[in-house]
């Protein structure tokens, strides 16, 4: 069996961190709270608590995977998000572990007998 390095020393997203910076990445400029939870639930077709999009930014900004501002408009100031550099780092480390355990899993062969 061959083994491939990490091309980050940080541990593997999570699945949902994984989604939330996607979904960031995905929502450019609008990059705020419920823009995020919509892209999520418009791509994935689950629901998903405007909680636990929150949580799980403040977390990835604490982690130093993302970075948030506020907008200058004061009637309606909100929140935006970035991935950092290293927020992109994980991500790639993330799918190139991903992609290290689908290699060789075949299926079809099992969808046949389900």
């Amino acid at each position: 069996m061959k083994f491939l390095a990490s091309t980050s020393d940080a541990a593997p997203l999570g699945a949902f961190e994984e989604h939330v910076l996607l979904a960031v990445i995905r929502s450019g400029d609008e990059a705020y709270g419920m823009h995020v939870r919509r892209e999520l639930e418009a791509v994935t077709g689950r629901d998903v608590t405007i909680g636990s999009v929150y949580v799980t930014l403040d977390r990835l900004e604490a982690k130093g995977l993302a970075t948030s501002h506020r907008t200058p408009d004061e009637t309606n100031s909100r929140r935006v998000f970035t991935v950092s550099a290293g927020g992109a780092r994980a991500l790639a480390a993330t799918r190139a572990m991903r992609d290290r355990l689908w290699d060789g899993v075949e299926l079809r062969r099992l969808l046949r007998n389900a």
